[in-house]
């Protein structure tokens, strides 16, 4: 896929100020300071469309950029650590998971997980949500220029071991640096394939 056009069409605190659900949705969620608005901005090509800040926890809205007038990318507000109250910590959280739930046009939720560090317990948590509600997602292991091919590997092995002593099978999995700019190919592409599965469902 390439990306011709990627434009800010806004922030949302609820699923009603939304935009209209017509097109295809790919939404990225991940805990604090994962590189999610780094990735953003790899993917389409785009540096600043996503606001990035060293300060975890930047992201606090809904927001949607439309991209290619065909689909809808939504950076979704990240779980766990941020400088703010537990109170609007818990409603960022469940301003984004009323809307993973509650979309009709979530074509794939893109889970990034640090391929630095060991499978955390607030991601197999939240992954098995997603499974218990049926909810489609991918696996996007992230910042894997900061470490070998091996440990990459490593990572990659205990995230699958944790999550099948629940799970009868993987959901896909993709590996990405934005500093290299590994992984975009391939994760365009399964964006492209998902969406003519999408509009042919």
């Amino acid at each position: 896929m390439i990306i011709h056009s990627a434009s800010f069409i806004g922030s949302s605190t609820t699923i009603e100020q939304c935009p209209e659900p017509v097109k295809p949705e790919f939404a990225f969620i991940g805990r604090s300071n994962v590189g999610k608005s780094t990735l953003i901005n790899m993917l389409t090509g785009f540096t600043r469309l996503a606001k990035i800040s060293g300060n975890p926890g930047k992201t606090r809205t809904i927001n949607h950029f439309l991209i290619n007038e065909a689909w809808f990318l939504v950076d979704l507000p990240g779980y766990g650590y941020a400088k703010v109250s537990s109170g609007m910590r818990e409603k960022w959280v469940k301003s984004a998971e009323h809307y993973i739930l509650k979309r009709e046009n979530l074509a794939c939720l893109f889970v990034l997980l640090d391929s630095r560090h060991e499978p955390q317990k607030s991601d197999l948590a939240f992954m098995e949500f997603l499974g218990i509600n049926q909810v489609p997602f991918a696996r996007v292991f992230t910042k894997t220029d900061k470490i070998s091919v091996n440990a990459i590997e490593k990572t990659i092995n205990n995230h699958n071991n944790e999550m099948l002593k629940v799970w009868d099978s993987l959901p896909p999995a993709f590996i990405s640096s934005s500093v290299k700019r590994t992984g975009r190919e391939e994760i365009l592409s399964f964006i492209e394939e998902t969406i003519k599965n999408f509009s042919n469902g």
